[in-house]
């Protein structure tokens, strides 16, 4: 199971709602199961169907969770026209096996779908999200 406060969750689907078209990407950190910070990351693909990080945020990102010693980390994106569900794309991309894989699906404008999951040696596991 993963906690996600309100706050971090409303700030996830408002990033994907303000980048759709555009797939949005990111990034939560925190100490034990907490997270303490969100980062917005830059989609370089600039596409609909996928996405990509910018190198040196996501190496800023690194080098502070590294610092504040957060080792509970979880990834987030959108995807504007498909379910919240790991695409093949994403499996073979997740590079972090002890990270959670946060998924918003924008398919329902009005009703965006939160989904989290564990993804390790390609193997999809969805896991519940509890808001706090």
């Amino acid at each position: 199971m993963i906690t996600i406060s309100q706050l971090f969750a409303s700030k996830i689907i408002a990033h994907a709602q303000q980048c759709n078209p555009v797939e949005c990407c990111g990034v939560l950190a925190g100490p034990g199961n907490a997270f303490e910070k969100l980062t917005k990351m830059t989609n370089i693909d600039n596409s609909p169907f996928r996405f990509s990080w910018d190198q040196k945020e996501l190496l800023n990102v690194y080098l502070e969770m590294e610092d504040n010693n957060w080792t509970n980390r979880a990834v987030y994106h959108s995807h504007t026209h498909s379910e919240a569900y790991p695409s093949d794309t994403d499996i073979r991309m997740a590079g972090w096996p002890e990270a959670h894989y946060i998924i918003i699906s924008l398919m329902d404008k009005t009703r965006p779908v939160l989904r989290s999951f564990r993804i390790v040696d390609g193997s999809v596991e969805e896991e519940a999200i509890e808001f706090a």
